[in-house]
């Protein structure tokens, strides 16, 4: 006759009064907190490991990694935009004055409009905020043609800030389609916004044709400006280019196009070559 095998080995007996013994002395030492249990202590473990998985940014809103360096880097130069276009010394300056012609462009797009957004975009067409401000690097850059100047410039910006202004410029074609600045010198100006196709190019981009009708000095005049931004993760590229003879649009897909490998090329840790010229 076979003799019944135990139910539980004695080894097994003597590992459980083990294990019960030390969970028996864990909780008598746990302090005077007697309602702090083992299960409550890994719900709070979990919940701290949720909260960080919540404020922990994602990738794709790290910071931008471009230098002052890169930035300079990553502008565009005469050959990129072909032509004959001269680059100028200090672009900055357009902001305070820029002659076109006998018209002083920065005077004539100064003024007032009841919308918002309108006057975010009129306030910056000849400055670097187009996109707000740069909170890391900036490069900025002009050339004129004629009559007619270019502005180029490279930054960074915060992330989240930066995909706000880039919908706030997909939304000027409908919010800002025509309306009127007042005050100044020239009086009342009629400008209207329309959307411009551009190359595809970078993560996410945007063109537009400003066009400011009014009078100067008693004669009419109509300045048209393609206003073109790339943006590439935290960083951007903008375009302002025109003037009154109109907006030369493949100037601003070539400023585009060749701006945004540069940009490319300086983010890769790489230094953009020189531009050869006679590009297609």
């Amino acid at each position: 006759m076979t003799t019944p095998r135990p139910l539980v080995r004695p080894a097994r007996v003597l590992a459980a009064a083990l294990a019960a013994g030390t969970l028996f002395a864990t909780a008598a030492c746990s302090g005077s907190d007697s309602s702090a249990s083992p299960e409550s202590d890994a719900s709070s473990t979990v919940a701290e490991r949720g909260l960080a998985a919540q404020t922990t940014s994602p990738a794709s809103e790290s910071p931008s990694d471009l230098s002052e360096e890169g930035a300079r880097n990553a502008l565009i130069t005469p050959a990129d935009i072909e032509d004959d276009w001269t680059q100028v010394r200090d672009p900055r300056e357009w902001r305070d004055t820029l002659l076109v012609g006998s018209v002083d462009v920065a005077a004539f797009v100064d003024g007032q409009s009841d919308v918002q957004d309108c006057q975010r975009l009129v306030d910056a067409l000849f400055d670097e905020t187009l996109l707000g401000k740069p909170t890391g690097a900036s490069a900025v850059t002009g050339f004129q043609q004629g009559d007619s100047p270019l502005l180029y410039q490279v930054a960074a910006y915060d992330k989240a800030e930066l995909d706000d202004s880039m919908q706030w410029l997909s939304e000027l074609p409908d919010t800002c389609d025509q309306f009127t600045l007042t005050g100044g010198d020239a009086g009342e100006r009629t400008v209207q916004v329309i959307e411009t196709s551009l190359p595809q190019a970078g993560d996410n981009r945007q063109g537009l044709t400003v066009t400011v009708k009014g009078e100067s000095s008693g004669d009419p005049v109509t300045l048209s400006l393609d206003v073109a931004a790339v943006q590439m993760g935290a960083d951007a590229i903008t375009v302002t280019n025109g003037g009154l003879d109109g907006a030369d649009h493949d100037t601003t897909s070539a400023a585009v196009e060749q701006g945004t490998q540069r940009l490319q090329e300086v983010l890769a840790g790489r230094t953009p070559s020189p531009t050869p010229s006679g590009i297609n």
